[in-house]
């Protein structure tokens, strides 16, 4: 955590976790079940460029800020540990290393199974079906494992295009 004590990394992040919050809003509609959401998107920038305890740390301030910004439900910290979680996974995997799409695809991979299928469907088997995990999980699976190519690509184009230009280079 030595690294928030750098202004320039503090500055990036702080930039990263609005950017988060307001992308959290947003949403892409496919089909009544199916979206494109962005908000994990800034996390993984994060990870990719300050490593997974920056990037925890900017998931979960994404997940509280969008929270307190504009709730769409109760708190619940669950969530905010998923997104402590997720931006470890895009730090570990992503910091440091070149950005290829076989490494995104491997990353949205590991992110998809431990946050958006077991985590996340944990949570909501708690909020809303009263136990019902197996039934979280078999109603999420589909939709997780249809938006593993769709995010890959987008992650992918974004973090390449930082990547170019240098912008790890601040790290």
């Amino acid at each position: 955590m030595k690294k928030l004590m750098d202004t320039k990394t503090l500055t990036v992040a702080a930039m990263l976790t609005a950017i988060g919050i307001v992308l959290g809003f947003f949403k892409l509609p496919i089909n009544q079940l199916i979206e494109i959401r962005f908000g994990s998107l800034p996390i993984s920038m994060a990870g990719m460029l300050f490593g997974p305890g920056v990037a925890g740390v900017v998931g979960a301030l994404v997940d509280i800020g969008g929270y307190l910004v504009k709730p769409t439900g109760p708190f619940f910290p669950g969530f905010t540990l998923s997104g402590i979680v997720g931006g470890i996974i895009f730090g570990l995997m992503l910091h440091g290393k070149k950005i290829t799409f076989l490494r995104v695809l491997m990353t949205q991979i590991v992110y998809t199974v431990i946050v958006g299928v077991i985590m996340n469907s944990y949570w909501l088997s708690l909020l809303y079906l009263q136990g019902g995990y197996v039934a979280a999980i078999v109603s999420r699976l589909p939709k997780e494992l249809i938006m593993i190519p769709v995010y890959t690509i987008l992650f992918y184009s974004v973090l390449k295009a930082f990547d170019k230009v240098k912008v790890g280079a601040m790290a």
